[in-house]
């Protein structure tokens, strides 16, 4: 039976692996991804406003 106890930790962590890699790639594209893309251009263009703003005060 140390066979069984040896081997049940790595089939349970390939298992929940497996789990998270079908999730992350489900959650990839689809009708979430319009809104997901909008998020990340609205932060770089709050980003690089904020780096501009500083710029012409430092100058």
């Amino acid at each position: 039976m140390d066979y069984v106890s040896a081997l049940v930790p790595p089939v349970v962590m390939a298992v929940f692996f497996t789990g998270l890699i079908v999730t992350i790639v489900k959650s990839q594209g689809g009708a979430n991804k319009a809104k997901e893309d909008a998020v990340v251009d609205a932060a770089l263009a709050r980003a690089e406003n904020t780096r501009q703003a500083s710029r012409n005060t430092d100058a």
